[in-house]
C-alpha cells in the first residue's frame, strides 16, 4: 500500500499559493497607483497655488498710494510665473471693497476662512471652464488711512489636468511593471517555499509499496508536524498489515483443517453406511464440506494475493518444482473422481523468479477448476516449457470449456460462465490467477482445448 502523495495535490497547493500572492500583489499595485495619483494631484495643485501666490505677492508689492489714490503697475514677472507653468489663461482683479480698481469685475473674490488668513483658494468655473482662484487681502496705507485691497488671480486647469494625467500614466506604467515583477517573484517564492515539500513528496513516491520505513528528511519547521504524523501513520499501517497477513494465514489453517477432517470422516463413514438413504445423506455432507472448503480456500486465497501483491517474496524456482509443490494435494481429489493428472515437460530446468505462495495458489485454483468441471475418467494435462522468453504452464482439461463471449470476462470478479452455472462455484478462481500473474508481470491466456474443454496458460518472465 502506497503512502505517497499524488502530484495533483502538489500542483493545487502551489497554485493556491501563487494566486494568493498575485492577489496581494494586485492590491498593492492598485494602492500604489492610487497613492501616486493622489500625491501627484497634491503636488501639481501645490505648484499651481504657489505660482498664483507668488504672482499675487508680486502684484501687491507694485501697489502704492499717490495723492490719496491707489496706483498699480502690473509687473510682467507676475504673469510670467504662471505662463512658465502652462499655457493656461490668466485672469485677475484688484478691488477695494466691492469696487474693482482694475481687471475682470466678473471674477469672484474669495473670502478667507479666517480674518487673519493671508490667502484663500477655491476651484470654480469661470466662463465655462474650471479655474483655480486665489484671493490675497492686503491693507494699504493711503494718506494715513488703511484701506483693504483684494488681489484675485484665476488660472485655468488644463495644465494641471495634463500634469496629473502624465503622473497617472507614469504611475500606471510603473504599477504594471511592479505587478509583472511581483508575479515573477511570486512564482519564484512559491517554488522556493514548496521545494522542500516537493522533495519530500518525490522521495515518498519513489518508494516501493513494501518500503514502510519512517521518513527522515530535513524539512522546514512548518512541515515537521506533517512528517511526525506521517511516520506515526506508517508505523500503524505496517502493524495493521502484519496483523492482517497473520490473521489470513491463521484463518486459512483453522478453516481448512476442520473442513478437511469433516470431509475425510464423511468419506470413511460412507464406506460403512448400510442403507442407500444413509449413503445419500453422507454424500451430501461430503459435497457440502468440499464446496465449503473450496469456497473458503478461494476467499482466503484472494485475500492473500491482495495483501502479498504489495510485498511479494520473489525467489528463483524451477517450473518443475513449482508444479510439484502445487499439485501434490490434488492427486487424491482427482483420483476420487477418476481423473488422471499428467505432467508433460517440453523443456527441463526452466527457472522463474516468483512468490512461491502466490503462484502455488494460482496453479492450485486452475487445477481445482479443471478437476471440478471435468467429467470422470478424463485427463487433466499439465505441460510446461519456454515460449518467447516466458516460462509457461499450460493446464488443459476436458470439461465444458468456455464460450467465446465468456473468455473475455473470465477473470472478472465473481464471473461464472454459462456452461458452468449448474456447478457450485464462487467465480474467484481465475480472478486470483490473474491477480497473481499481474504481480509477476506475467500473462494469462485462456483458449479452447479442441472441441471440448479449455486450456489455461500461465506465463511468467524467465529469471535471468
Amino acid at each position: 500500500m502506497s503512502v505517497a502523495t499524488s502530484t495533483p495535490i502538489k500542483g493545487s497547493v502551489q497554485r493556491r499559493l501563487v494566486l494568493q500572492l498575485i492577489f496581494v500583489a494586485l492590491i498593492l499595485t492598485v494602492l500604489f497607483v492610487l497613492a501616486v495619483r493622489l500625491v501627484g494631484e497634491r503636488i501639481a495643485q501645490s505648484a499651481q497655488d504657489s505660482a498664483l501666490f507668488a504672482a499675487a505677492a508680486s502684484i501687491a508689492s507694485s501697489m502704492h498710494s499717490d495723492n490719496g489714490e491707489l496706483q498699480l503697475d502690473l509687473p510682467h514677472s507676475a504673469f510670467a510665473m504662471l505662463e512658465a507653468i502652462s499655457e493656461d489663461s490668466i485672469f485677475y482683479r484688484v478691488s477695494v471693497g466691492s469696487r474693482t480698481v482694475t481687471g475682470d469685475d466678473e471674477l469672484s473674490v474669495i473670502t478667507p476662512a479666517s480674518p487673519l488668513a493671508e490667502r484663500a483658494y477655491a476651484t470654480e468655473e469661470f466662463r465655462g471652464e474650471p479655474v483655480r482662484i486665489l484671493t490675497v487681502p492686503r491693507a494699504l496705507d493711503v494718506e494715513g488711512v488703511f484701506t483693504n485691497v483684494s488681489i484675485t488671480l484665476a488660472h485655468t486647469r488644463q495644465g494641471f489636468h495634463s500634469t496629473v494625467s502624465q503622473i497617472q500614466s507614469i504611475a500606471t506604467g510603473v504599477g504594471i511593471g511592479f505587478f509583472i515583477v511581483s508575479v515573477a517573484l511570486c512564482l519564484l517564492a512559491s517554488q522556493s517555499a514548496l521545494k522542500p515539500l516537493k522533495s519530500l513528496v518525490n522521495a515518498i513516491e519513489r518508494r516501493g509499496p513494501e518500503d514502510l520505513r519512517p521518513v527522515n528528511r530535513e524539512v522546514p519547521s512548518e512541515v515537521a508536524p506533517l512528517i511526525t504524523a506521517l511516520n506515526s501513520f506508517i508505523v500503524r499501517l505496517s502493524g495493521s498489515l502484519d496483523k492482517a497477513e497473520e490473521f489470513i494465514a491463521e484463518a486459512a489453517h483453522r478453516i481448512r483443517t476442520p473442513m478437511a477432517l469433516v470431509q475425510t470422516n464423511a468419506e470413511i463413514a460412507l464406506r460403512f453406511a448400510e442403507t442407500s438413504k444413509s449413503r445419500g445423506k453422507i454424500r451430501e455432507i461430503i459435497v457440502a464440506a468440499r464446496e465449503s472448503s473450496r469456497s473458503a480456500s478461494q476467499l482466503l486465497d484472494h485475500a492473500t494475493v491482495a495483501f502479498r501483491a504489495e510485498n511479494p517474496q520473489l525467489a528463483p524456482i524451477s517450473l518443475s518444482e513449482l508444479i510439484e509443490r502445487s499439485i501434490s494435494r490434488f492427486f487424491p481429489i482427482a483420483e476420487m473422481k477418476g481423473i488422471t493428472l499428467t505432467v508433460s515437460p517440453t523443456k527441463s530446468n526452466v527457472i522463474v523468479a516468483v512468490d512461491s505462495l502466490l503462484m502455488q495458489s494460482a496453479i492450485g485454483n486452475v487445477l481445482d477448476n479443471a478437476i471440478k468441471y471435468s467429467e470422470s475418467d478424463t485427463t487433466v494435462d499439465i505441460s510446461y516449457g519456454v515460449l518467447n522468453d516466458y516460462g509457461f504452464i499450460n493446464i488443459s482439461d476436458q470439461g465444458p470449456g468456455f464460450s467465446d463471449g465468456d473468455i473475455k470476462h473470465a477473470t472478472e470478479l465473481f464471473f461464472r460462465g454459462k456452461k458452468t452455472e449448474s456447478t457450485e462455484g464462487t467465480g474467484l478462481g481465475l480472478k486470483i490467477v490473474s491477480d497473481a500473474l499481474n504481480v509477476h508481470n506475467g500473462r494469462l491466456e485462456i483458449t479452447k482445448n479442441g472441441e471440448r474443454g479449455s486450456c489455461v496458460s500461465l506465463q511468467l518472465p524467465l529469471h535471468s
